[in-house]
């Protein structure tokens, strides 16, 4: 579906001035917010709304479809998520300027979607010049992010990563199994489950599984439906 909402007052202003507006697609699930943003963007004429889409199998359709100069991206979507968008738009068009727009700002799903290839992350109740100096940054090519989340990156950079066998092992034990349930499920060994245990302990530098569990649902390592 695509929405124009550009005046002819507004697009008589661009015109004048001899730039292309930038050409924006919306995808987020809430009708409400979609009506807030469109409607923001409208009242500056520089940015034009190209089109909305309402989960992450209508953003990768009407991006292919559309071509737009910025993608504005809700984290959570139905059908498929933020990651996953991003990574499909990325492997198709290497050039593409996503920016993040959320209520979300867990540790983890910030890197995901940032290494899956998004220019930008922000969360949805920063203010209007905030977010128009976000949009002309990633239609720019450059990353922009808040000084807030800088410092959660700085402090990840500080602890390894997790294996992926070491973040399935901490889901299950944030669902309350012993390791020897986790070893009959990976079908491992009790003593290989205990050093992925003690690996993923060390790297999140806690104490023990329960500090561990709790350390992964405040950064968006594990989830509540994971538990």
């Amino acid at each position: 579906m695509i929405a124009r909402t550009e005046s002819k007052s507004s697009q008589a202003l661009v015109a004048s001035s001899g730039t292309r507006p930038i050409r924006i697609l919306v995808a987020d699930d809430h009708l409400v917010y979609r009506i807030g943003i469109r409607s923001l963007l409208a009242s500056e004429p520089s940015f034009e709304v190209v089109g909305e889409a309402v989960d992450g199998n209508e953003a990768i359709e009407l991006y292919h479809k559309l071509k737009p100069d910025v993608l504005l991206l809700d984290l959570r979507m139905p059908q498929k998520g933020g990651v996953e968008v991003v990574q499909a738009i990325c492997k198709d068009f290497s050039d593409c300027s996503i920016l993040i727009v959320t209520s979300y700002q867990t540790e983890e799903e910030i890197f995901q979607v940032l290494q899956a290839g998004a220019l930008g992350y922000i969360l949805k109740d920063m203010g209007r010049e905030m977010l128009f100096d976000a949009i002309r940054s990633v239609h720019a090519g450059k990353r922009w992010v808040s000084s807030a989340i800088q410092r959660q990156f700085s402090d990840r950079s500080l602890r390894q990563q997790l294996t992926s066998r070491e973040l399935e092992v901490l889901k299950l034990l944030a669902r309350g199994l012993t390791n020897r349930e986790i070893a009959s499920v990976f079908k491992l060994s009790t003593s290989t489950v205990n050093n992925h245990v003690n690996s993923l302990l060390t790297k999140l530098e806690v104490a023990d599984r329960t500090e561990a569990v709790s350390f992964g649902l405040s950064r968006g390592i594990v989830r509540p439906e994971d538990m």
